[in-house]
């Protein structure tokens, strides 16, 4: 059971784990989305800034060849000047009217060449602007697709440490699956073996029970034949109105015991954990006390649960007490068990020790909620919190009333009569299934709020650790406390029934009357002693004993072994369901492991698709983007390469889109249809499932139907044997005072006689006398 319950723990530690790794991946999944779409804003811009670069380009070659124009009209004009001048200058003789003409047309030319010059700056400036901010948006751009090589970088190592944690993970499960395989086919074995043996054992139960059939048979013949014991003085004492004592009681008492202390020491340490692993909870959430000190009503909350241990080890003393208490020379009754007096008063201590921390608890709870990243979630849990702490406070006050109860007549005779003892351990038997459905809602809360708080942004490795431990306790208290009521519920007949009741009589057994059976136990074990001295012939008083040791150690053996065949057999098919389990866990990793790659490289086909091309390519952009200004011209036809490059992937796209959205669409067709197969097995298996627990429950019932006759039948045994002993004893009593009483007769008949003799010798004496006178 160790065993299974630390690989439940591993179990559930891999699926907290993979949880965060799924959390993580989703997380990776949100990134890489992000970055496609920044990835294609960039490239959009990109684009826009090469058509207006292109557009630049395009007005620049304008201009320049504009500027080469009005150079060329410049000189052409300077010459007309210089002709027109040397005109003037021969012409100067002709008169004014050449002389003002020639003036006005060299200022229009003189006009006209500063608007050009004027333009022509103006142009210089424009280009030189637009040359620098070619240069900013591409050192710009240059800056953003490192950031992107190296964001790509950390998604890379990301996925490839996840890649090597499922790897681990299926190989570790894999291991688990072989130690359980080998696990399971040694308690095959065992099972085997077990089974075996029982049928062993039931064939000497039958044996033996035939054997007592047959001495019940002969024993009641003789009883029957005999005329029984009337007291005409006491009536009371006919019938055999007399309590035997109860030997099989007692043993069962006493497993019944020994079963009970070993789950109250498991509901004590689940309950000293809990309340421990609360303590360190509140010295850390919401306030972590190695920072900044924590709320008084926190600071009292700890003390109190400081504290719990001396409340809650008594109820294990006390009940180790009552354990001992319990052998097989006493006489098990309500109103003998004294130590259930003290269990009671420390289950009535625990419970004040409940209500006193309750407030607290709650309290805690609610500054939980006053926190400042407290989301509307984790206020809910919290409310649901506190009513589970309120529920499980009322059902332990609800069994400290019934353990009270069932104290009581030991302490006072007569305080309850047995119809009732029977209904408060019926309502005691619900009261422990109430708990356990309690402490499992609890429970259930708590996994939900630890899943809600390691969402938060605040949360440290320290309150995650301790809310497993918690999380632990937790469920050690609920299986702890589904056992009790389990047990509780198995053995209700056993409680409820009476071992010591006189026949023909109602009233309970009192400790006069305990005390009176063992005295007379004690005499009939003296008597036998004296027969066996006396009657040599008998069966000797050790071989019935061994006899009687050997069929009881054989009942007991069978049924022992009888639950070890049940236990093994849940094992086998609790071990059967979790290697299923895991090896589905294993496959449904494998799958996504290999979707994750196949995501993965198909983000990186993207990814390098939206970065420009191949690695090749890029290397010759980043060689090209380093040259200097004098490879200009290089360098805008290379930029003119990868655009035309940027336009064909932009032709590409739709029928990348439809590939895609036909690998998507059949994807979800193969889903769409394992979700069909899983459904129809899930529904084949719940039918089987609900036929399997439908036959259980029947052979339970027959079970215990044939439990019970077996169980009947060994008392009538029991009965008839004391009955028949009892009667042997009455028989040989008065035949001793018969024998007695015909000797007395036959000394009073001879003394008679005697005296007969003596008055006829004396009578003959006289007449002779008479005669010779």
């Amino acid at each position: 059971m160790a065993n299974v319950t630390d690989l439940q723990t591993k179990y559930s530690k891999l699926a907290q784990e993979y949880s965060k790794l799924r959390a993580q991946n989703q997380v990776l999944k949100k990134a890489v989305v992000d970055e496609q779409a920044s990835s294609a804003s960039l490239k959009e811009q990109l684009k826009q800034r090469d058509q207006s670069l292109r557009k630049q380009e395009q007005e620049m070659d304008s201009l320049s060849f504009r500027n080469q124009q009005l150079a060329k009209r410049v000189e052409l004009l300077q010459e007309e000047l210089a002709v027109s001048e040397a005109k003037g200058k021969k012409g100067k003789s002709k008169g004014d009217s050449p002389s003002q003409h020639g003036l006005q047309t060299q200022s229009v030319f003189d006009e006209d060449l500063q608007k050009k010059i004027e333009e022509n700056e103006r142009l210089h400036i424009q280009f030189y602007e637009a040359d620098e901010q070619h240069r900013r948006q591409e050192a710009e751009l240059k800056a953003r697709l490192e950031e992107l090589e190296k964001d790509a970088e950390q998604h890379q190592t990301a996925v490839a440490g996840l890649t090597t944690k499922y790897v681990e993970t299926i190989e570790r499960l894999q291991s688990d699956k072989a130690r359980l395989e080998v696990k399971s086919q040694t308690l095959e074995r065992e099972a085997k073996e077990c089974r075996m043996r029982t049928e062993e054992c039931q064939q000497q139960l039958r044996r033996c029970q035939s054997e007592l059939n047959r001495q019940v048979k002969q024993s009641s013949s003789v009883i029957q034949e005999k005329v029984p014991f009337n007291d005409t003085k006491f009536s009371d004492y006919n019938s055999l109105n007399v309590p035997s004592h109860n030997r099989r009681h007692q043993l069962k008492a006493r497993d019944v015991a020994g079963q009970a202390l070993s789950f109250i020491q498991d509901l004590v340490a689940a309950l000293l954990n809990f309340h421990s692993y609360t303590e360190q909870r509140v010295h850390i959430y919401p306030l972590d006390s190695s920072i900044e000190p924590i709320s008084p009503l926190n600071q009292k909350f700890s003390q109190y649960l400081h504290e719990n241990a001396a409340y809650v080890r008594p109820l294990e003393d006390s009940f180790l007490q009552l354990y001992q208490s319990i052998t097989e020379d006493t006489v098990t009754v309500l109103e003998t068990v004294v130590k259930l007096k003290s269990f009671a008063d420390n289950f009535s201590t625990y419970t004040h020790f409940l209500q006193k921390i309750l407030p607290y608890q709650l309290k805690s709870l609610e500054e939980e909620c006053e926190a400042p990243l407290c989301t509307t979630a984790l206020t809910a849990k919290n409310k649901e919190l506190q009513s589970d702490t309120k529920k499980v406070t009322s059902v332990f006050e609800k069994l400290q009333n019934y353990i009270n109860l069932l104290a009581l007549p030991s302490v006072r005779q007569d305080a309850m009569p047995q119809s009732s003892t029977s209904a408060v351990f019926t309502q005691l038997a619900a009261c422990l299934h109430s708990l356990h459905d309690a402490i499992k809602e609890m429970s259930k809360h708590y996994n939900q709020k630890a899943g809600i708080e390691q969402e938060l942004p605040t949360v440290t490795q320290k309150l995650c650790t301790t809310t497993e431990c918690l999380l632990g306790s937790l469920g050690s208290l609920t299986s702890s406390t589904g056992k009790i009521a389990t047990f509780f519920s198995n053995n209700l007949d056993f409680f409820t029934s009476s071992g010591y009741n006189p026949r023909g009589c109602t009233v309970a057994l009192n400790p006069l009357q305990a005390e009176s059976m063992l005295a007379n136990k004690k005499k009939a074990a003296i008597y036998i002693n004296a027969i066996k001295k006396a009657r040599p012939q008998s069966v000797p008083y050790r071989e019935a004993l061994s006899n009687r040791r050997i069929l009881t150690s054989s009942t007991e053996s069978r049924e022992g072994l009888t639950q070890q065949v049940q236990q093994s057999q849940e094992k086998i098919a609790r071990l059967e369901q979790e290697k299923e389990h895991w090896l589905l866990e294993a496959q449904l990793g494998k799958v996504r492991l290999e979707k994750e790659n196949q995501r993965i490289a198909d983000l990186e086909a993207q990814f390098a698709a939206a970065l420009g091309g191949s690695p090749t390519s890029q290397t010759a952009a980043a060689s090209t983007l380093a040259q200097s200004q004098e490879e200009a011209e290089t360098e805008l036809r290379a930029t003119g390469k990868e655009m035309t490059l940027c336009t064909s992937l932009v032709g590409d796209e739709e029928s990348r889109e439809q590939l895609i959205k036909t690998h998507y669409m059949a994807r979800v067709g193969e889903l769409t249809t394992q979700l069909q197969i899983s459904d129809s097995k899930a529904v084949h298996f719940h039918s089987e499932c609900r036929a399997l627990a439908k036959r259980l429950t029947i052979a339970e019932k027959s079970r215990e139907t044939l439990s019970d006759d077996v169980k009947m039948a060994n008392q009538n045994i029991t009965r008839l044997q004391d009955e028949l002993a009892t009667t042997k004893r009455s028989y040989e009593d008065q035949l001793s005072m018969m024998s007695d009483h015909l000797c007395s007769m036959n000394e009073t008949l001879s003394k008679q006689r005697e005296e007969i003799d003596t008055l006829k010798l004396g009578s003959k004496g006289n007449a002779k006398k008479n005669k010779g006178r």
